[in-house]
């Protein structure tokens, strides 16, 4: 349980919240789930009665290993033990109870593939960056996330719902993709928000670009960001 608190991951021990996020999660026979997290699989077996096939990863080898002595009757179930954010596999549908050290990780990560949507549980913090609404909250993955997916809050979740209990509550999510951004664009927008306190005209210097837009990350909408960043993209 130590090493899991170190990974930032908390294990799901209400069978109610698990329910709706299978219910969120809108799962057809059609469907390939990719669950990252087995845990003590709380959510794979109800994945698995509503999926063409589950897909569920952990790192932790004695979490797959009881995985797959526990559901070795469920044949649309493969078990894997490894770093879920390295997967080469298809799927349609994510869902996963992020941990929270890889949130950011896995964003970036989903940003970057393609699938359909997911319901995936984050720190309350991290979900209010995803969701900033004013632009001096915003950091790098809120542009990141809000290009890549169409988010919506489905509900939040307390702290007792989980083993160990965390220190902060957590927000269920919804993210349906609407975009699939390549890695150069994801680390030029991070390197847009390291010069945050700079013009736009002086950020653009660095790169070699001349323009007359005098304004600064905060005062650009989210789209502005993205086109400035492909134009030093295409530089």
């Amino acid at each position: 349980m130590i090493k899991r608190k170190q990974l930032g991951q908390h294990f799901l021990n209400s069978s109610s919240i698990a329910k709706s996020i299978i219910l969120d999660a809108k799962i057809s026979k059609n469907d390939i789930v990719y669950e990252v997290g087995t845990g003590l699989g709380i959510l794979t077996p109800l994945l698995c009665e509503k999926a063409q096939k589950v897909i569920s990863i952990d790192l932790d080898e004695n979490l797959v290993r009881d995985a797959k002595i526990k559901f070795s009757n469920l044949e649309n179930l493969v078990l894997k033990s490894g770093d879920g954010f390295k997967n080469t596999d298809s799927f349609t549908i994510f869902v996963s109870n992020l941990p929270y050290s890889k949130s950011k990780d896995a964003i970036e990560w989903l940003s970057q593939t393609p699938f359909s949507h997911g319901v995936i549980m984050v720190q309350k913090e991290f979900a209010d960056k995803l969701l900033a609404k004013s632009s001096k909250n915003r950091k790098a993955i809120s542009i990141i996330a809000t290009h890549a997916f169409e988010i919506t809050m489905l509900s939040k979740v307390g702290k007792n719902n989980f083993s160990p209990p965390p220190k902060v509550d957590s927000v269920l999510l919804k993210i349906v993709k609407k975009n699939d951004l390549k890695k150069d664009l994801i680390l030029t927008i991070h390197k847009i928000f390291s010069y945050r306190r700079k013009t736009i005209k002086n950020i653009l210097k660095q790169f070699h670009i001349e323009t007359v837009i005098d304004k600064r990350v905060d005062d650009l909408t989210g789209d502005e960001i993205i086109a400035i960043a492909n134009q030093i993209l295409e530089k």
